[in-house]
């Protein structure tokens, strides 16, 4: 059977409706085919390891199966990058590898872009502008982006979702819940209901390029006042749910201002400080997708924030929680500290789960308690952020395990994001006084005011 792509506006036949759904079946059975080969190499090498005590290498095992899933389109690749993130998910050589994963797959070909840009805004598609480049300038794992210029000069960034990716997420959430069942096989440390859910509902918002301009519009507004943030503009009427044009920003990947001056780099370092947390900490916002793909630099050191697919919006009382949590480790105040965790959503809270939970948190709020110049982490290394979690999960899985709520997945993503990136950069700030600048003007209803001003910003086109 061949299939094509209805590029009329007659309404759908019956025929039609059929081979989309034989396509979308078709779709979905390759790709349980490819996905299960790397969830499964994962599942049976440390099953083996557990069970059998078959040794592996796992530094060269966790490098081959980084390349297989970079190697292919679709979430998947998120997922992984999301279990890197939950404290002894995966084993460190795992975890490390997948923290950098970025997409290898090969990008689709013209024929493709031509198809998605005539499917999204006409057979005409090209009137709307002078140049639009064939060979794409990134491929990440929903779609791939493609430099063009407006009528008027305008320098356009088209973002164009790959074919059947409702049906590739579909499969891979699916791999996703055998991937957390081979976790919790091995532990019982955490329950990953909410983090299953959690995931779910962000890549489901992923593929509306809609909610992705939303956001993008919120985001500019709330940096509407910083010189040193940048956000792409949205162009609505070049833009459906599965096409983004966006403003072109020009700037440099994290690996290529590695060689920059110390001082460049504290630049840079206290601008991405301000601009990963700034919008949690003012309206409740977190950027949830943090890998060092979707920020550029000028060379002005300010920043570019890309890719806004994947947006936390937390109510107020969660931020005041990682507030009070902060104040409760500056103090060593105990029944504040369960206040917070209790705001947080955890539930069933024995003394012997806290004490444990918060060496976890002590870790996190470390760089933020400590009132001098310092690495972020000791010598620029997770190594001691792995020891930790390794200690964190043995306890855990003694005491019996926690459930912990999905607002925390984000959260604890989030910082362990914004850590690879300054541990990347090797940069000595004091996190303190930064920190303590964020917050000096917090309040729950000033944040629930802000929420307020900038939600009309992030209603769909």
């Amino acid at each position: 059977m061949i299939l094509k792509e209805n590029t009329d506006n007659s309404a759908p036949t019956k025929v039609d409706s059929k081979m989309k759904e034989e396509k979308s079946l078709t779709t979905k059975v390759a790709r349980y085919a490819k996905v299960s080969t790397a969830v499964g190499s994962l599942a049976t090498r440390l099953a083996g390891q557990k069970y059998l005590g078959i040794g592996i290498d796992r530094d060269a095992h966790a490098q081959g199966l980084k390349e297989v899933v970079g190697g292919l389109k679709g979430p998947l690749m998120k997922i992984f990058q999301f279990l890197a993130t939950i404290p002894d998910a995966l084993p460190p050589e795992y975890a490390n590898e997948f923290l950098e994963l970025q997409s290898n797959a090969p990008p689709m070909g013209w024929n493709f872009v031509k198809r998605r840009m005539r499917s999204e805004l006409g057979s005409d598609w090209q009137k709307f502008f002078s140049h639009f480049d064939r060979e794409p300038s990134a491929s990440a794992s929903l779609g791939q982006v493609h430099f063009a210029t407006g009528l008027a000069g305008e320098e356009f960034a088209c973002k164009l979702q790959y074919p059947d990716m409702a049906s590739v997420v579909e499969a891979d959430l699916a791999q996703l819940r055998l991937a957390l069942s081979v976790y919790e096989n091995f532990s019982k440390a955490l329950e990953t209901n909410e983090v299953q859910a959690e995931i779910k509902e962000r890549l489901e918002e992923e593929l509306d390029y809609t909610f992705e301009a939303a956001n993008m519009k919120m985001f500019d507004e709330i940096f509407a006042n910083c010189e040193f943030v940048h956000i792409p503009k949205v162009y609505s009427q070049l833009s459906t749910n599965r096409l983004l044009t966006m403003s072109w920003l020009e700037g440099k990947g994290l690996f290529d201002i590695l060689d920059q001056p110390d001082g460049v780099l504290n630049n840079i370092a206290g601008h991405m400080f301000h601009g990963w947390y700034y919008p949690f900490y003012s309206h409740g916002v977190i950027h949830g997708d943090p890998h060092t793909g979707n920020y550029t630099f000028c060379d002005d050191g300010t920043v570019n924030i890309l890719d806004f697919g994947c947006i936390r919006v937390f109510p107020p009382k969660f931020v005041k929680g990682v507030v009070d949590l902060y104040h409760a480790m500056l103090n060593d105040d105990q029944e504040l500290a369960v206040y917070a965790y209790e705001t947080w959503g955890f539930a069933n809270l024995t003394k012997e789960i806290i004490e444990i939970i918060s060496e976890w948190a002590k870790l996190l709020y470390d760089p933020l308690l400590d009132d001098r110049v310092r690495p972020i982490q000791a010598e620029h290394s997770g190594e001691k952020g792995w020891q930790t979690a390794t200690q964190v999960h043995d306890r855990l899985q003694k005491a019996g395990g926690i459930r912990p709520p999905k607002e925390f997945v984000f959260m604890d993503r989030a910082a362990v994001g914004i850590g690879s990136v300054m541990m990347r950069l090797r940069v000595e700030m004091n996190w303190h006084r930064m920190f303590e600048e964020l917050i000096a003007d917090f309040s729950p209803m000033t944040l629930q005011q802000n929420q307020q001003h900038v939600a009309h910003s992030r209603v769909r086109f």
